[in-house]
């Protein structure tokens, strides 16, 4: 038997792979841009510590970890970010002339050749370090801050005014805002702006002008946080550029304008969502950040599980009618809508969707905009979706009686139908639909599924803290299970619950030391049966819906919650925060 030559011999040699899974890997790695050890530690076929420590045995390069070292920051600026971000060879440390470097693929001839060049260049030593996939990325973190940049941004734009000698020129600097905006350093302040807030994983960007500041915050998780603060004097030439991207007009500063612009990063292309809005101190600007990753979600990674998926199942599975989902603004609605089309979509089927604005494109869908100023309503164009032979049609939101009446009748009439409405929660979806004009009797035919939801801040998996829940929690925590159906009363102990905490002292740089990354969804999910379409077509109250809500074994809100604080996804202060346990009552 000859010895393993590559990782991938070695990998299939250990039968940690199989030959079927490596054309698999190889084939998203190349489509993704991306190493084949990145694609197999994201697909989670071995740990990235793992893989590192095995790249460390078959190359004879020592392994580094950067929890057990300090990276020198003054060794970032001797390779440039664009070699370590194309290469993926990334500096941390020297000794005397001999440069330290971690490298993340050994196999990358490309990589060693330039490392060796860039050594001979500079008359440096190298010695070449194996790092994993999670330390490169944090000494890329590293390299630039966001202030950083923009500082350097600034400084450039204050040499090229500086170089204005004339009243007059400094001026036209001063006035052009176009002129300003094609300049280097404007652009570069929001290029990195986008990039940064793109990279910590916000959903939105605020640009808010003040008397003497421009503020930038960031919304992450759901939170937003100050991460930047401008001069008053770039609040025009900044705004100005933004526009320019998204194709607004620069001279209208007294009316909102909504727009969109598109642009890649790190090979990914990256849609944005842009509104502006007249203040006392000028344009506000909030981009909202669409990344197209959303369209791979899958409703498991949504929250969506157990009993709740099985009933959503059996909701798209049927021939016809709607499932109408409801919830507060940025509680993930659309999210889930692009989730379940993305689901429902095979080739044999016709999805059409009318939407304000487009969120998330899905591929082989046909998504179409509402434009109300030129009379293309969500009304007006239910009636022509209805022309275009469609089996599934998803409504963006059903916000008056003729677009209900509309959805109710396509429903009725053999389509799939998939919208939004704002309720407080699921049972709420009912008397919602009547108080818009829907017929009684026309809700028990057309509607499969009621669903309510809502976002909580995921617990960070690397450094959350487990704890025992103490007597008041274990209360909570007991009394929301007995209101559960029968199958989950087995959770309840009499040694009390594990639950997790924030790390809110010594956050980890997985997390970026925020003790929370990325958010998730608590669900509650009501089925049409023989008992509901009873109490809707009899007098309806909701204390009788409520009893058939909890006959089917739906789950509130509350209590999809307390599994997953249960299960160490979320804390149960962030739950309490969001869905108090009184909903559940």
């Amino acid at each position: 038997m000859t010895t393993p030559q590559t990782l991938i011999d070695e990998l299939i040699a250990r039968q940690l792979i199989s030959e079927q899974e490596v054309a698999e890997i190889s084939e998203a790695a190349e489509k993704q841009n991306k190493d084949f050890g990145r694609i197999l530690v994201e697909s989670k076929k071995i740990s990235d510590a793992d893989l590192a420590k095995i790249k460390s045995e078959i190359y004879h390069l020592p392994l580094v970890e950067l929890e057990q070292i300090e990276v020198d920051k003054t060794v970032l600026k001797e390779i440039a970010e664009d070699v370590v971000t194309l290469y993926k060879v990334a500096p941390f440390g020297r000794e005397g002339n001999t440069i330290r470097v971690g490298v993340s693929n050994p196999e990358d001839i490309n990589a060693l050749e330039a490392l060796k060049f860039i050594a001979q260049n500079k008359g440096w030593g190298v010695e070449k370090y194996v790092i994993s996939y999670k330390d490169f990325d944090a000494i890329l973190k590293s390299y630039r801050t966001l202030t950083g940049e923009v500082k350097e941004a600034l400084k450039n734009l204050s040499d090229e005014v500086e170089k204005k000698t004339t009243d007059q020129e400094l001026k036209e600097v001063s006035g052009n805002l176009e002129e300003i905006t094609a300049e280097a350093p404007v652009t570069k302040i929001v290029a990195v702006i986008v990039k940064h807030a793109v990279e910590s994983r916000a959903s939105d960007i605020h640009i808010e002008p003040f008397e003497d500041r421009v503020r930038i915050r960031f919304r992450v998780d759901g939170i937003l946080n100050t991460t930047l603060t401008l001069p008053k004097n770039l609040h025009s030439p900044v705004v100005t550029r933004i526009k320019i991207m998204s194709d607004l007009k620069i001279d209208e500063t007294r009316l909102a304008q909504d727009g969109r612009f598109a642009t890649n990063l790190n090979d990914k292309k990256i849609d944005f969502r842009v509104s502006t809005f007249p203040t006392k101190n000028g344009e506000k600007v909030v981009m909202r950040i669409l990344d197209p990753l959303s369209g791979k979600i899958t409703l498991v990674d949504l929250g969506i599980e157990g009993q709740q998926a099985e009933v959503l199942e059996r909701g798209m599975k049927k021939p016809f009618g709607s499932i109408l989902i409801t919830g507060p603004t940025g509680s993930g609605k659309s999210t889930t809508l692009a989730a379940m089309l993305k689901q429902i979509n095979i080739e044999d089927i016709n999805i059409v969707t009318l939407e304000d604005p487009i969120e998330y494109f899905v591929d082989g869908v046909n998504q179409s905009q509402v434009h109300e100023e030129i009379g293309y309503t969500f009304a007006s164009g239910l009636r022509h979706i209805l022309r275009q032979d469609p089996d599934v049609i998803m409504v963006g939101e059903i916000r008056d009686k003729e677009t209900a009446q509309l959805a109710t009748q396509a429903a009725l009439t053999g389509h799939i139908v998939l919208s939004t409405l704002h309720t407080n929660d699921a049972i709420g979806v009912i008397p919602r639909l009547i108080d818009m004009g829907v017929e009684k009797y026309l809700i028990p035919p057309t509607v499969n599924i009621a669903a309510a939801q809502r976002l909580l801040r995921r617990l960070c998996p690397e450094c959350k803290l487990k704890m025992k829940a103490n007597s008041g929690e274990e209360q909570m925590i007991t009394a929301a299970i007995k209101e559960m159906p029968k199958e989950y009363q087995e959770l309840i102990t009499a040694d009390g619950y594990q639950i997790y905490k924030p790390n809110l002292k010594n956050p980890c740089k997985q997390c970026g030391g925020k003790a929370f990354k990325g958010r998730i969804g608590i669900y509650e999910m009501l089925e049409m049966t023989p008992e509901l379409e009873k109490i809707i077509l009899g007098t309806i109250s909701e204390t009788a819906i409520r009893a058939e809500a909890a006959r089917q074994g739906m789950l509130t809100l509350y209590q999809d919650g307390i599994l997953k604080v249960l299960k160490g996804v979320v804390s149960l202060d962030e739950l309490l925060e969001v869905a108090q346990a009184n909903d559940s009552a």
